[in-house]
């Protein structure tokens, strides 16, 4: 032998290659954790270990009406019987199956502690008690009638079943989640009375559309409540590839507390959220001053949810506080929907909401066939045993005889009487006691029914349509026992629209409060407080006088036009007060030094203003586009010296035409769509000159007429404008008697 050759193997050992054994083994592996571990069957929406679980506790005979048993107990018998892996693993699944905050249907019903919304574990097996519920019981309905398949068990010693009758929705109504090898699955609860009234439509339309079917089922109904902010379209798309998520907010109100003051109450939150660490979240977010519009939080839940958030003062807006906390904490959070279950048992796949209905209402027709089948079997032989009592009843003298005399009693009597095994059998094993019972009526009424309800159920093995029939009887029963007519079965979760709103939590902080604006000739600008009706008495520097003086909240956004064309935005709530003479423009925005102001006013968001050069050029430009973020302003008109912005109107909504009037003294109407309309640009001509320029411009609706205030603050309005009436760019004419020697509409 070659002193380099490989050693020769011990015998009785195989050399293998490492790669194909880890291949090999990691897909028996993979295979082993989604098929009887994390994801459920489409059938009965059971994973195996809630499935060895439930019958378990039916061989415990732990039924709704039946007393309850310990966990412990429950537990053990499905370790040592079904289920060999660990009891607190087991435990876990039997509590989860008992919580009505975790399951929409809750299978179990517990005594005891077995946790709460807040977070907090079950009490140890040994203190606890459970039975099954009315939904388990529907879910077992049939399992003796050879409704579905067994198996044995892991050890040999004792038989379990493949899949539950299930005469409940399951996998939809309590939804199932897990996560296997390379695949997971994740399906919210619904409401058992919506998947019912799908499935019944789709039993007499089996092509039913997806839109079709989302109108019976919404989307899903979390045990926990809640709302629904999702729009359609996304719902639609989500149950039509099995794909998706929904978006859910915390069900909340406004409690007014008297003098002014509220408070917001929580009383849904979202499912699947631990109360006690959404509190804690909060509270954290508060101490840190991430939440500014939140004064304080607090849990009085007893044995209802009930959140209690005061805002930071009472005149904050509560949608905006809500929005706020929608989109910091845990009061929105999006529940994922991805329908990955194995289908009809073996093949893992994601379905969609039509599919999965489908894979329920197929399963139905395969049980009521084997169950209907059983019963045949059952009757045949109940006939057959029926028909030898009878002949037994006939001949009883002679019965009796040949039991008493003959060495083969069994054997005669099949001679005698041409009986079967089965019948013989029978006679021979019937008590003496039930002969007073034999007679012959009894008999021949029980055959005769017996007899029609096996053609009847012949009659259904051969009809399709009577099949579908009859299990749409079975779900409508279902229906009725949880339908939304009972306290378990009403629908909890709502839909609402996303409100329309912003969430500017900087603006937010701002308390809405009146003020009054002045700002003087030379840009000295000021808030006083309150809407104030007499400005006269208003004290400014010397050589100064007040220019522009209008009112305000505390809340709104100023805008300021200036002779180089640029706007600028001031925010109400940082203007200096009212005492003394205010602070210069030019230290809040960054003004050049020869700019002027031409304009300023309130933001209006979506109104629209005149703009115009001192050379009578000018455009329609739109507000929100002449909002600034920055100290730099945003530049609107293009002008370049020695021409300069002249003017900054506003356009009175339903405005249909512009009167111009220049430094010559001419006035000019012309229709206002002949101005284009610019975020930023040099414009078009309004009026032509010959010398000078623009004095004034307005906008106003021809059929009001034009109107103008005088030095002495008289107001004049002219309908008849036919004689200045033109086109843009036009010279126009003198204005009509009483019009301002300073030329402008406002005096």
């Amino acid at each position: 032998m070659s002193e380099h050759a490989p050693p020769r193997s011990p015998d009785g050992i195989e050399s293998i290659n490492l790669r194909d054994a880890l291949e090999e083994r990691y897909l028996a592996y993979a295979l082993s954790t989604i098929m009887h571990r994390a994801l459920p069957d489409a059938r009965d929406g059971l994973k195996p270990v809630h499935r060895r679980l439930l019958y378990a506790m039916r061989q415990l005979k732990l039924d709704p009406a039946s007393g309850f048993k310990k966990c412990a107990r429950v537990v053990g018998d499905v370790i040592g019987r079904y289920h060999p892996h660990g009891d607190q693993a087991v435990y876990d699944a039997l509590v989860r199956l008992a919580q009505d905050f975790a399951v929409r249907y809750p299978l179990v019903e517990g005594q005891g502690n077995f946790g709460n919304i807040d977070g907090d574990n079950a009490a140890a097996m040994r203190y606890t008690e459970a039975r099954l519920t009315a939904v388990a019981q529907a879910l077992l309905d049939g399992l003796d009638e050879d409704t579905v398949d067994f198996r044995d068990t892991y050890d040999g010693e004792d038989s379990e079943p493949i899949v539950l009758p299930a005469a409940f929705p399951n996998l939809l109504a309590n939804g199932a989640a897990g996560i296997a090898v390379g695949m997971a699955t994740s399906i919210p609860p619904h409401n058992a009375h919506e998947l019912c009234d799908a499935a019944l439509h789709l039993i007499k339309h089996p092509n039913a559309s997806i839109e079709k079917l989302v109108e019976f089922v919404p989307g899903p109904d979390l045990p926990t409540g809640g709302e629904i902010v999702e729009s359609r379209q996304n719902i639609l798309e989500a149950y039509r590839t099995g794909r998706g998520g929904f978006r859910v907010r915390a069900r909340w109100e406004r409690e007014d507390l008297g003098r002014g003051t509220w408070q917001i109450v929580v009383t849904e939150i979202p499912y699947q959220v631990q109360k006690g660490r959404l509190v804690e979240k909060i509270a954290e977010l508060l101490q840190a001053r991430k939440l500014p519009l939140l004064g304080d939080v607090r849990d009085e839940s007893a044995e209802d949810v009930r959140l209690v958030l005061e805002p930071r003062s009472r005149t904050v807006d509560p949608v905006l506080l809500m929005e706020q906390m929608f989109k910091l904490t845990e009061l929105e959070s999006r529940i994922s929907l991805n329908m990955n279950v194995l289908a009809d048992g073996r093949l893992p796949r994601v379905l969609s909401l039509a599919e999965v209905l489908n894979q329920w209402l197929a399963h139905r027709k395969e049980v009521l066939v084997r169950r209907s089948r059983f019963r045949l079997d059952k009757i045949a032989h109940r006939l057959e045993v029926l028909e030898g009592y009878l002949v037994a009843y006939l001949n009883l003298d002679e019965v009796i005889r040949i039991i008493r005399e003959e060495d083969d009693p069994k054997r005669e009597l099949m001679h005698t009487f041409s009986l079967s095994d089965v019948q013989a059998e029978a006679i021979l094993n019937m008590r003496l006691r039930s002969l007073r019972k034999l007679e012959e009526m009894e008999i021949r009424h029980e055959h005769a029914a017996l007899t029609e309800e096996q053609a009847e159920l012949n009659a259904l093995l051969a009809s399709d349509d009577k099949q579908w029939a009859r299990i749409s009887e079975e779900i409508r029963e279902a229906r009725a026992r949880f339908g939304k007519d009972t306290e378990l079965g009403r629908r909890r979760t709502g839909f609402a629209e996303m409100p329309d709103v912003e969430v500017d939590l900087e603006q937010a902080m701002i308390e809405k409060e009146p003020v009054t604006v002045v700002c003087s000739q030379k840009g000295w600008i000021r808030a006083l407080k309150g809407h104030l009706s007499d400005t006269g008495s208003l004290s400014f520097k010397e050589g100064d006088k007040a220019r522009f003086v209008f009112h305000a909240e505390t809340t709104d956004k100023l805008i300021v036009f200036t002779t180089s064309g640029r706007a600028f935005t001031l925010g109400a709530d940082r203007l200096p007060g009212g005492r003394g003479h205010g602070e210069p423009v030019r230290l809040m925005a960054d003004l050049d030094a020869a700019d002027e102001i031409v304009a300023l006013f309130v933001h209006r968001p979506g109104a629209k203003c005149l703009v115009a050069s001192s050379d009578g050029r000018g455009f329609i430009a739109a507000e929100n586009d002449m909002v600034a973020n920055t100290r730099k302003g945003r530049q609107v008109l293009n002008v370049k010296a020695p021409v300069e912005a002249h003017l900054c109107v506003a356009v009175p909504e339903g405005a249909d035409h512009v009167a111009v009037v220049g430094a010559n003294r001419k006035l000019l109407v012309f229709p206002l769509p002949e101005l284009p309309e610019m975020s930023r640009g040099r414009g078009v001509k309004l009026q032509n000159y010959r010398q000078g320029g623009l004095s004034d411009a307005k906008a106003f609706r021809l059929e009001d007429g034009l109107t103008w205030t005088d030095s002495s603050g008289r107001t004049w309005t002219v309908a008849e404008l036919r004689d200045w009436l033109g086109t843009r760019a036009q010279a126009g004419r003198l204005p009509p008697k009483g019009f301002p020697r300073s030329n402008r509409f406002g005096g």
